[in-house]
């Protein structure tokens, strides 16, 4: 069994890699080669203090691969690990550390979601929140599209993120309020544990996509009903812990949202990539993380450090 540290895991896997591992790992669970555990959490508290322990992962027998991951969270950090099993023996291949690849394999999949979901003509990018998933998110989507404005607005941050942003990657980027990101945004990421949503979903226009990423509980919610029923198609990692996980979903007034416009991103690649509905749709990427990404994701890790 080999260790493998964060610094390892930096240097075996860019984002460019990333990308392409979650395109491939999605595409194979779209055509079944697949199965998800889902996340289980428990939450102690002992003197005031409270520690919670949370596993995901997935069994990939057409990547030759099975694993869990598993993290705690104490005062709002998280510290990741992943065990990574072989499906032909059974045996241990690795354990590694998995604060980073948790980092790239977030900001990866929304990439593969919009490769497939936005508009080809979209160059306004809108980011709410300025942490460390909205940096890789820009990361991400910079290698994919061809943006050249992005507008950010963050309660803290979103300045020095707007400068980051041009230093970088050399195009247009700026601090702004919640309205204007909103109904300028051609395609905006949502990235924050705001418990409630970030903008007033009338304010999008036709032809938008958003991506929320920002939260895995069934309290909070980045998006609000009025967005989420005119969204004319909602993908999700996996519907399963989208219904028990997303607050956009468990918050929803009855009858906002109408399954038949859910979509599993999986069957969406399998199903030939492209979403083919009309320009001026609306379209929603709802994200709350699943072990496919990370056991994908660990396994191009662990052949690349043997």
């Amino acid at each position: 069994m080999k260790l493998i540290t964060d610094s390892d895991v930096a240097r075996a896997l860019s984002m460019r890699d990333a990308i392409a591992a979650l395109r491939t790992a999605f595409t194979q669970h779209g055509r079944g080669a697949g199965a998800v555990l889902a996340r289980g959490r428990a939450t102690a508290v002992h003197a005031g203090h409270a520690v919670t322990i949370s596993a995901m992962g997935a069994a990939l027998p057409a990547s030759g691969v099975a694993g869990a991951k598993i993290y705690s969270t104490v005062a709002g950090q998280f510290h990741f690990v992943i065990v990574l099993f072989s499906s032909v023996t059974g045996e241990v291949l690795a354990t590694i550390e998995a604060n980073e690849l948790t980092r790239l394999r977030t900001s990866a999949a929304t990439a593969v979601a919009v490769e497939h979901l936005a508009r080809k003509e979209a160059r306004v990018l809108s980011v709410f929140g300025a942490g460390l998933q909205a940096h890789a998110h820009v990361e991400a989507l910079m290698l994919i599209h061809p943006f050249n404005r992005v507008l950010v607005c963050a309660r803290s941050g979103a300045a020095e993120f707007a400068n980051w942003i041009t230093e970088k990657f050399h195009l247009s980027a700026q601090a702004t309020d919640a309205t204007t990101a909103a109904s300028q945004g051609e395609v905006i990421i949502c990235a924050t544990r705001s418990p409630e949503a970030l903008f007033d979903g009338t304010l999008i226009r036709p032809g938008t996509m958003i991506a929320a990423v920002g939260t895995s509980k069934p309290t909070a919610r980045e998006l609000d009903d009025s967005l989420l029923g005119r969204a004319q198609l909602i993908a999700v990692e996996w519907l399963p812990a989208a219904l028990a996980e997303a607050g956009e979903f468990a918050r929803a007034a009855a009858g906002v949202i109408d399954l038949a416009r859910v979509v599993e991103l999986g069957k969406l690649l399998a199903d030939g990539g492209a979403y083919r509905g009309h320009p001026s749709d609306i379209v929603v990427y709802k994200s709350v993380g699943i072990g496919l990404e990370d056991v994908a994701l660990a396994k191009l890790v662990w052949e690349r450090m043997s």
